[in-house]
């Protein structure tokens, strides 16, 4: 691990990895909610990547020590995976997939307005509070855009994503209070686990057809690629090169999306989407670090946002 100097060559690999295990989550949840409700891929998701976790977890007690702490692991499992992974489901049955992956980028914002509420002036630090200014107005002209230049947009299912970028926001905040001393994994299995078992039913209730191969492939790659191999990868990426670091690759999520949305599922990259996408990085970049490489713990969203511990994010 080398996270005063520059990546290693096995750092950027993982880098560029992460970079793709949560940028291409928004293709498969397009597909597969054709046939696939929104529920029902919350819970088969959620449940595979569990078991697959689960000997991990179970290795080295981490489960067990997060079992003591189960009702803030489910407070974070909720606002983390049940309210995101059904939000994203539902708005993505409207909303083109890579301007989806272009909202949740925002969670940067986000936090670093929550942690101004909590007392963190640096946030009001003139590159910060630009940020801030700048990334709003490029979410504004990326929902907008398409009433601006020609086309349509759903405001709700838009919304739906900014709601899942602010519940992104504060799941960090509870693992920072709440489980700082437990180990990730075990809180990521932990949630993974409660969140499929709530939401199996609900799943099953909602499942009025069978669904097709393209779907259920999409499914089964979002529980072992996105969610079990990811959060693996991520903890390998936060070894090599430290806490703060290795979620700088969620800047580079959006642009992974955007792309795949393109090439795959022929989505249209309208003058909204173009105009906004920079302003949104831009504005994140500078709201969470005040442009400097190593951004303080305390805003960076994702840092702190997942590594359950600490330090890990979303998965989207």
């Amino acid at each position: 691990m080398n996270p005063q100097g520059g990546f290693s060559r096995r750092g950027w690999l993982l880098f560029g990895a992460m970079a793709l295990l949560w940028g291409v989550p928004y293709l498969f949840i397009s597909i597969a909610v054709e046939s696939i409700s929104p529920p029902a891929i919350v819970a088969g998701r959620t449940l595979i990547a569990a078991l697959l976790l689960l000997p991990f977890a179970l290795r080295g007690g981490a489960l067990r020590a997060a079992w003591k702490h189960w009702p803030w692991v489910l407070a974070f499992g909720l606002v983390e995976m049940a309210g995101p992974f059904v939000l994203l489901g539902h708005a993505e049955m409207t909303l083109p997939s890579g301007m989806t992956g272009l909202l949740v980028a925002t969670v940067p914002l986000f936090a670093a307005l929550i942690a101004l509420g909590g007392g963190d002036r640096g946030v009001l630090r003139p590159a910060r509070g630009i940020g801030l200014l700048v990334g709003f107005i490029g979410v504004a002209i990326v929902v907008a855009g398409p009433g601006l230049f020609g086309g349509d947009v759903s405001l709700l299912a838009a919304g739906e994503v900014l709601l899942v970028a602010i519940l992104y926001a504060i799941a960090p905040f509870i693992v920072a209070r709440k489980l700082g001393d437990v180990p990730s994994l075990g809180t990521i299995t932990l949630s993974l686990l409660m969140i499929g078992i709530i939401y199996l039913p609900i799943g099953l209730l909602t499942q009025h057809e069978v669904p097709t191969l393209p779907s259920l492939g999409a499914l089964l790659a979002l529980a072992v690629i996105c969610t079990a191999v990811a959060f693996l990868a991520f903890f390998a990426l936060i070894r090599e090169v430290g806490p703060v670091r290795a979620p700088l690759f969620t800047y580079v999520n959006p642009v992974v999306a955007i792309v795949l949305g393109a090439i795959v599922l022929a989505e249209p990259l309208t003058p909204g989407l173009l105009i906004g996408f920079p302003l949104i990085i831009a504005g994140c970049w500078f709201a969470a670090t005040g442009g400097r490489l190593r951004p303080a713990a305390s805003v960076d969203s994702r840092a702190s946002t997942e590594l359950p511990s600490t330090t890990l994010p979303p998965a989207p």
